[in-house]
């Protein structure tokens, strides 16, 4: 089965053996990734990898501000996602953590019954008063998380997609396919959840503009969940806040989008199960001298970011209110605040 998974960086070096590792062990074979604007190694270690047969590395494509979806379309006409069986659109931050089996992709397809799309619901794990960046396995480090079925006073939430070869695409999304329109019954794909149940109707036909990435988290994890590291060490938060995000330019994380995912009411370690194998994966990449080599680079220049970004007021003051905000989403505040209860510290 050729799994190819399909993603857009930029100055993401000091992560990428880890989750190229990670998903060579849940089954994926062949990646493609599309950079823009790297200053940290991460093109030159793709490049690499790419020489060596790991990935495939192209520019990418976008002329605007919106890389990740020009990316998407260039990709749907790209020979290594035209001739595999499945695709996995995901980001660096984001874990495939699969419940059955021994974890793996090929499980997790037979186990929802080999359908034509698996949504996979997000579960976004919190800083947990992680301060420092270390050079180890992000699954190791982040452990706690936001109540599994609730995340900012919301049931809904949003997945990430594996798309089988067969599905009716009319284009990629960032968070699921888009099918053609007026398709014939007999042609309508089946389409999952990550508890093996069918999707809503609204959210596969997109008919609810307001939730068409998202749809009910209640029991939809039984089979597998996506682990959401989007914040990391607070240290690796600023240096992520000062590159900005690869959707978009010049796009700033305030404290909002922190305190949205910085619950950690909950602990989850059950994707730890992985770090035997992810361990012995990671040491195979990096047991090339290029590769390691690129790997320690990107690391420094990771740590020399943040030792430039500390040289700088507003983000020293930016440090400080980000250690200092409650662990709980405004919506939340918000709502204890209507109803008259007191905002937990």
């Amino acid at each position: 089965m050729r799994i190819t998974a399909v993603t857009c960086v930029k100055n993401e070096g000091p992560f990428l053996i880890e989750w190229i590792a990670f998903n060579r062990v849940l089954g994926v074979t062949d990646f493609l990734f599309y950079s823009n604007d790297c200053t940290d190694a991460t093109d030159r270690m793709l490049d690499a990898l790419a020489a060596r047969g790991v990935v495939q590395h192209l520019p990418n494509p976008a002329q605007g501000r919106n890389y990740q979806m020009e990316a998407l379309k260039d990709a749907k006409k790209q020979d290594l996602v035209l001739n595999s069986d499945w695709v996995w659109i995901a980001d660096v931050d984001e874990f495939l953590n699969i419940h059955v089996g021994d974890g793996t992709i090929p499980e997790l397809i037979d186990a929802c019954g080999d359908p034509h799309a698996i949504s996979v619901t997000f579960q976004f794990f919190a800083n947990a008063d992680v301060d420092a960046y270390e050079d180890r396995p992000v699954i190791e480090q982040f452990t706690r998380s936001h109540n599994p079925d609730i995340w900012c006073n919301e049931t809904a939430q949003e997945v990430k997609t594996l798309i089988r070869h067969d599905f009716p695409v009319k284009y990629y999304g960032a968070h699921r396919p888009f099918m053609k329109e007026n398709l014939p019954k007999d042609r309508r794909p089946v389409w999952k959840d990550g508890g093996g149940r069918d999707v809503p109707w609204k959210f596969r036909t997109a008919a609810n503009k307001r939730r068409i990435r998202k749809f009910p988290a209640k029991g939809a994890r039984d089979l597998a969940t996506l682990n959401h590291y989007a914040l990391r060490s607070l240290d690796s938060y600023l240096v992520k806040n000062d590159r900005g995000d690869v959707n978009r330019e010049n796009r700033d994380f305030d404290d909002s989008y922190w305190r949205e995912r910085n619950d950690d009411a909950f602990e989850d370690r059950s994707i730890q199960r992985y770090l035997p194998r992810l361990k012995a994966e990671m040491a195979r990449l990096l047991d090339d001298p290029e590769i390691a080599d690129l790997h320690a680079e990107a690391v420094a220049a990771h740590r020399a970011t943040l030792e430039r970004l500390m040289a700088d007021p507003d983000y020293v003051a930016l440090r400080k209110r980000l250690k200092s905000v409650p662990k709980i989403s405004p919506a939340e505040i918000a709502l204890l605040e209507l109803i008259g209860e007191e905002v937990p510290v």
